[in-house]
């Protein structure tokens, strides 16, 4: 079968025991002076209770996954137990994942218990595949964590090798052939039947026709080998988007101070701010992570409201950042890498100023958001933004101050006439009662608000408001009439009738506003 010549590279990451690794990284108090008692982690499938992971000692003693719980007490009867937790087991992927960034940004999860990191662009900073390896296994052993690693042209391939060779393969295409059927990760009917089929490892289906294997086992089985032959590539699908400006700096030997840390994070942003000015760009949302010799990641994220280059301004947002911080920057051992990532870039011209200084004093309002914003949270300072809909309560709505606006703008009054509609509005619209009015369908004569009555002096309107049937076709949505009404002590009010008469037997009046 012939190979498709690609350009890209994947490293393949397994850990085979990451259910015990979590729990002994996040809860080591459970196993102080336990020694190597075998543990085991279960759940209910049906109406028995089976084994989801083990250890390296349950492993060892025999015991494996999907074997229920009485039969492992019965071959190991000291066996610890505990109950499965998949959503923890995913995070501390996720965790592995965000550590890995460290080599390249285009990482993939492969649940439950692996990744796949494109490495094409950072091959040359380790000066090889091998050193590359050596680095991240050496990585997460200082951490406790056993992994198996693999490389391959494509992600299926690096992943079939990592979690089905016993070690890595020069001749990764022979490799890929003497893998066992399973490495074709079908259902398990599938995997059952290719095996009584006589086809025992991959290099068997591979040497049968295609056709024929689809006619007995599927287009998923043809997929599969296409995919571990090279022939089909499917692209990682990476966890996170890759910023569109990212610069890093990596240290020999890891730094300790966190004032120097702060200092390289100025002259990356420095650089950021450059490449951004060569693009006619500015950033709106830049990140900056400190990877600490012994893992961990600490992660600084600011935002501002309108794209911007300047330095200065960037690093007091990152002070007040870390000021606002629950746990103060610990850097442990040290740092060993520093990457400041723009998350966010948008259009940014020189502009020319007015004379009469508008434009700075409106920087200067913008500045003081962005710093409130970073100080308080970002959802702690707000600003209304308009939205589209022509019913009243929801015609605006409240965002962060520091987030992109919406399209569209304000509706705009006609100069020299009052406005249709109040600022201030009662949410919801407050019930009115003993309405009058000349007509059925006509604006009220006198109605009574709080325990006062209101006699009518003037009246503008109806501005009648349909409601949106579009999303309800199973109920009739009552038809608003609202009213501009001023009383005789000069007060002004927004009301409206909920409903016509042909509509409602007895339509309601509320009072759903005041102008000034």
């Amino acid at each position: 079968m012939p190979r498709v010549s690609v350009n890209r590279r994947y490293l393949a990451l397994v850990f085979p025991w990451l259910p015990i690794e979590r729990l002994r990284a996040t809860r080591p108090h459970l196993f102080a002076g336990r020694g190597e008692t075998p543990v085991a982690f279960v759940e209910t499938v049906g109406q028995a209770v089976r084994l989801t992971a083990t250890d390296l000692a349950a492993a060892r003693s025999g015991l494996e996954v999907g074997l229920t719980l009485a039969d492992a007490r019965a071959r190991v009867p000291e066996l610890e137990v505990f109950p499965a937790d998949p959503h923890a087991d995913m995070d501390w992927l996720e965790r592995l994942a965000d550590g890995c960034t460290r080599y390249s940004p285009t990482i993939a999860l492969m649940p439950p218990d692996a990744l796949v990191i494109d490495i094409a662009g950072c091959i040359h900073a380790f000066e090889g595949e091998r050193p590359l390896a050596a680095d991240v296994e050496a990585r997460m052993a200082r951490r406790g964590i056993l992994a198996r690693h693999a490389f391959g042209d494509t992600p299926e391939i690096a992943r079939a090798l990592a979690r089905y060779a016993g070690a890595p393969a020069p001749d990764e295409a022979r490799a890929v052939k003497r893998l066992p059927v399973a490495a074709l990760e079908l259902d398990d009917d599938a995997t059952v039947a290719l095996a009584r089929a006589g086809l025992k490892t991959v290099g068997d289906v591979m040497a049968r026709p295609l056709a024929g294997i689809a006619a007995r086992f599927g287009e998923d089985a043809v997929t599969a080998v296409r995919r571990l032959a090279g022939d089909d590539k499917a692209p990682v699908r990476a966890r996170v988007a890759v910023a569109p400006v990212a610069v890093e700096r990596r240290f020999a030997e890891p730094i300790a101070r966190t004032e120097y840390a702060l200092e390289v994070i100025e002259e990356l942003a420095a650089e950021a701010a450059a490449t951004l000015a060569e693009r006619h760009q500015g950033g709106r949302r830049w990140e900056a992570r400190l990877f600490r010799s012994d893992g961990h990641i600490q992660s600084l994220r600011i935002e501002t409201g309108q794209p911007t280059r300047d330095v200065p301004l960037l690093m007091r947002l990152f002070a007040e950042r870390i000021d606002s911080l629950a746990d103060p920057l610990d850097p442990g051992y040290g740092y060993d890498l520093i990457r400041l990532d723009v998350a966010l870039a948008e259009r940014l011209d020189a502009a020319q100023l007015r004379l009469e200084g508008g434009a700075a004093a409106q920087d200067r309002v913008a500045q003081l958001v962005d710093q409130l914003s970073t100080r308080l949270g970002r959802g702690q300072v707000r600003r209304f933004a308009p939205r589209d809909s022509h019913i009243p309560e929801q015609a605006e709505l409240m965002l962060p101050a520091a987030a992109e606006a919406p399209p569209g703008g304000w509706p705009q009054g006609q100069a020299g006439e009052p406005p249709l509609r109040p600022i201030y509005l009662f949410d919801p619209p407050q019930r009115i009662e003993s309405v009058m009015a000349e007509v059925p369908d006509g604006p009220p004569h006198r109605f009574r608000w709080r325990r006062r009555v209101h006699e009518v002096a003037r009246s503008e309107g109806p501005e009648r408001i349909a409601g949106e049937w579009w999303r309800r076709h199973d109920v009739v949505i009552p038809t608003r009439d609202y009213y501009r009404v001023e009383d005789r002590r000069g007060r002004r009010f927004w009301i409206f009738r909920h409903g016509l008469h042909g509509e409602q037997e007895h339509p309601r009046w509320y009072l759903h506003g005041l102008f000034a």
